[in-house]
């Protein structure tokens, strides 16, 4: 096993590659660094963690199966956001290059949090060099990294199917998908309709959730935001899809401390990932021959 543990962020990879298939955690880091000077209550920038996601994957190395995951907070700056979704409001002064604020950025949780709970996070404006420096630091290795793993792994094995693993929480998800029996999901799986992601993939991830006994919507609310859209490209042979996890399965969503349903939870998705392992490594060699 090789580990990459830096301050920013955690690779885990076996020596050789055993699937063609990754998981990445961009949500999930505690790290909350000195010059992070925030004037709202930590406690509320620890509501915005996925906490726990990445122990609840910690078992996909074990399988073989590479994991990435940041360790610094989502609320320092935010993976699943673009570069330049930065609301200029929230800066000091002109930024260097064009931005394209989102409606998220505008609503204070952009590439940079600036809201929390509608309250400011930040006394002030913050500088140009300090944004910089967390994209310089944290975000630009993490996609780095993430870009670089699939790379290899699809020059490996033809192909590649990526996890991006989340959570969300409890009261915020009812879907119009559902019917009244089931008026939140366990799991919502999102691949932006199909366009960042094989629909049998999709299906087959669907299927084996709800042989456990789950419910699991597909791309309502939740489609998947700036990583999948990034990566996701099934015409290339690169295949990314959202996961988003109900917290009330496995935690207490105001402590964020382990419930009694962690390790039911845990090894529910032990058990995905090695179905997935095993689907993504048959339709590998399938393709594989299907092309020669």
């Amino acid at each position: 096993m090789t580990q990459n543990s830096s301050l920013m962020l955690k690779l885990e990879q076996g020596l050789e590659p055993a699937a063609p298939l990754l998981l990445d955690s961009p949500h999930s880091g505690r790290f909350y660094p000195d010059d992070f000077r925030f004037i709202c209550p930590q406690a509320w920038l620890r509501q915005t963690e996925d906490a726990l996601v990445d122990e609840l994957f910690a078992s996909a190395p074990k399988q073989g199966i590479t994991f990435l995951h940041a360790l610094f907070a989502r609320s320092y700056i935010d993976p699943n956001r673009a570069e330049n979704d930065i609301d200029p409001r929230m800066l000091d002064g002109a930024w260097p290059a064009p931005l394209a604020p989102t409606e998220r950025s505008l609503a204070g949780h952009g590439l940079i949090r600036h809201l929390c709970r509608g309250a400011p996070v930040y006394a002030g404006k913050l500088s140009i060099e300090e944004v910089k420096r967390r994209i310089e630091t944290c975000y630009r290795p993490y996609h780095a990294t993430l870009e670089k793993s699939l790379g290899e792994l699809k020059n490996h094995f033809g192909t590649v199917w990526h996890i991006n693993c989340h959570s969300m929480p409890s009261a915020l998800h009812h879907t119009a998908a559902l019917t009244p029996l089931h008026p939140q999901a366990d799991f919502i799986l999102g691949d932006r309709d199909g366009s960042s992601c094989e629909k049998v993939f999709t299906a087959f991830a669907a299927q084996t959730l709800r042989a456990l006994g789950y419910c699991v919507a597909l791309n309502d609310p939740y489609k998947g935001v700036e990583v999948i859209a990034r990566y996701g490209k099934p015409g290339q042979g690169v295949h990314s899809l959202q996961l988003e996890v109900n917290r009330a399965l496995y935690m207490d969503e105001k402590t964020l401390q382990p419930s009694a349903g962690f390790e039911k939870l845990r090894h529910s998705l032990e058990h995905l990932i090695s179905e997935l392992r095993g689907w993504v490594i048959q339709r590998a060699g399938l393709q594989r021959l299907a092309a020669e």
